[in-house]
């Protein structure tokens, strides 16, 4: 038997007690829906409110005395220096598609229910209105909605650290004369947790990017081109379908792999099933270093000896549902990017028999 996406529900082990409000910064037009919101869930829902601490630095919030009493009973945290994935039993986004995504980074173990208000400009991923939020916000509360779990990928890139010796006077210890050394003192591993793309391109080089693909340690090709995009299928509605992938719905088990821009008539952008592991390195007569980023973020260069290793991750991010996933995703297809829009054909004229 195999599982109807459509069946995924969301269940509650305890009442939720904690929420995390995550609002797009520098956007006037949210400040109104975020006061709202805030409003509701801690004085009719008795929520406990997460917010991040540089949203509350906005002089609109801060010098709001109306919003005050709200405002002290918020828990704040600083990306990167405090820790609250285990403190939160759901999470409400108010903005765009990359406010999911920075929800996403967030959280580099177990995810909580996300569920994302079309504020911003695309709102692929994000499919509620605001303008009934007090009801639908009840339903998540009491467990009444559908659930896709958008898989992830886990990404580790490993490094190999050098740092240059400057020799002073050009001379070593022994007496002969040195220019400047790289030394290597071990490897730099970082990981990361993506839910839209992993992306290796040239940077800015001139020269056409020199990459090697190999899957489960197999040497599958080499790509010349701008660069390589590995993506989840939530990610192949992004940058890949720009870059002519086929879409693919987010309950389908896959990782896809699409060139950007191949010096090659033939390179097809390829599926591969979830859970094989890609590994991305520089060839070895590559001209230039490549340059990789995660959903966009934390972009960085990748040097000769480098690697980029990805695979399904086993912490997907669950995003509930306006209906289900399936129409939820078609509405998106249509609404956002106008997928198979055309004027219809006329049809024949009956002719009235004599």
């Amino acid at each position: 038997h195999i599982q109807d996406p459509a069946s995924q529900r969301l269940t509650w082990n305890k009442p939720p007690k904690s929420v995390l409000v995550i609002k797009k910064i520098r956007d006037a037009s949210l400040l109104q829906p975020f006061k709202e919101l805030c409003v509701y869930l801690t004085e009719e829902n008795n929520m406990i409110v997460y917010v991040e601490k540089k949203v509350l630095e906005d002089p609109a919030i801060a010098n709001d005395e109306n919003f005050g009493p709200v405002k002290k009973k918020f828990c704040t945290f600083r990306e990167d220096y405090d820790d609250i994935s285990n403190q939160i039993d759901f999470i409400i986004c108010l903005g765009g598609d990359g406010t999911l995504l920075y929800a996403s980074s967030l959280f580099q173990g177990s995810v909580p229910p996300v569920m994302a208000f079309h504020l911003g400009s695309l709102g692929f991923l994000t499919p509620f209105n605001f303008e009934n939020f007090q009801s639908q916000v009840t339903q998540v509360i009491e467990g009444n909605a559908a659930l896709v779990l958008r898989s992830r990928l886990k990404v580790k890139v490993v490094k190999e650290h050098r740092e240059k010796m400057t020799v002073q006077n050009g001379i070593e210890e022994n007496g002969v004369m040195s220019a400047n050394l790289e030394k290597e003192v071990g490897k730099q591993i970082m990981q990361y947790q993506v839910l839209n793309e992993v992306v290796v391109d040239r940077g800015p080089s001139s020269y056409l990017s020199n990459v090697d693909v190999f899957l489960d340690g197999h040497l599958i090709t080499t790509v010349q081109g701008d660069g390589v995009i590995v993506s989840t299928p939530t990610g192949s509605t992004a940058y890949a379908a720009a870059a002519g992938a086929s879409m693919i719905h987010p309950n389908v088990p896959a990782i896809m792999i699409t060139p950007i821009c191949p010096h090659s008539l033939s390179f097809r952008p390829i599926v591969v099933p979830a859970g094989v592991e890609l590994k991305i390195m520089l060839s070895p007569d590559a001209r230039n270093t490549a340059w990789v980023s995660f959903d966009g973020r934390k972009r960085q260069e990748i040097c000769h000896g480098d690697s980029i290793s990805i695979t399904t991750s086993c912490y997907p991010l669950p995003s509930i549902c306006f209906r289900d996933p399936v129409s939820d995703w078609f509405e998106s297809l249509a609404e956002c990017l106008h997928w198979n829009v055309r004027k219809k054909q006329n049809n024949f004229a009956v002719e009235e028999e004599e």
